[in-house]
């Protein structure tokens, strides 16, 4: 079955660090646009002749909420055409073609063993999506893990969010690790996600690991969870770039 493409209109363009941006799409097609959390999107932008050169998917960054607006959040990529053409040319009132929800990148049926969300960058956005889906509909969770990383402070993206959302969420820890802050006045994490979610599963309890993210960063990931025993049914992953 072929998926259909709706025209969705941008209502709103938000500057989140020095090059990312969240923007959000209504689709006026739709009463509601249905998806759930951890779902992306493909946008398909005038840069190539060819479908494939032109599609680009984006995980959707907010919860389904029962309206018809979606948000993504954006890196820009130096020499991407995609995201190029996003922040060049994409205003408030411009018009996308998307199609979706599309993925199966979602939380579990079964939410028995602790969730490690390990990211990098925009990778954030599908976890963003349910942990305010988790909150918003009260449902049981085990411990959530949510580690985040980033090269310095002013590239996490949603940190005052998170970290609101830790204070009011019992069992949602945010952990944010940055891998090349100098800033000494940074108390937190530093170095890379890996020796994190290590360091937390020094007992090998049972886990499930959402990775999402670039490509290096995943696959180290998977091979070091793997290191530690865990089943490569535990692990499940959106790749990005």
């Amino acid at each position: 079955m072929l998926e259909q493409w709706y025209t969705g209109v941008v209502t709103k363009i938000v500057n989140e660090t020095h090059n990312t941006r969240r923007f959000w799409i209504r689709v006026p097609e739709k009463a509601t646009f249905d998806f759930k959390p951890g779902q992306f999107i493909t946008l398909d932008l005038p840069i190539h002749e060819k479908k494939n050169k032109r599609w680009r998917s984006y995980s959707i960054a907010s919860h389904p909420n029962g309206s018809n607006e979606i948000e993504l959040v954006i890196v820009l990529l130096e020499g991407g055409a995609g995201s190029t053409y996003l922040f060049t040319e994409i205003k408030e009132g411009s018009e996308l073609l998307l199609q979706g929800p599309l993925g199966k990148f979602t939380l579990p049926d079964q939410m028995e063993k602790d969730l490690f969300l390990i990211c990098t960058g925009t990778g954030i956005a599908p976890f963003r999506s349910m942990i305010h889906h988790l909150k918003l509909h009260d449902i049981p969770h085990p411990n959530i893990y949510l580690i985040s990383g980033s090269r310095k402070e002013g590239d996490l993206l949603y940190k005052s969010e998170m970290m609101q959302l830790q204070q009011e969420m019992p069992g949602f820890q945010y952990i944010p690790t940055l891998s090349r802050e100098e800033d000494t006045s940074w108390a937190g994490r530093k170095g890379y996600v890996h020796a994190v979610y290590e360091e937390l599963l020094a007992d090998k309890r049972p886990a499930h690991f959402y990775l999402c993210g670039w490509k290096a960063m995943i696959d180290e990931a998977r091979q070091r969870i793997q290191a530690m025993g865990y089943d490569r049914h535990d692990v499940h992953l959106e790749l990005y770039g």
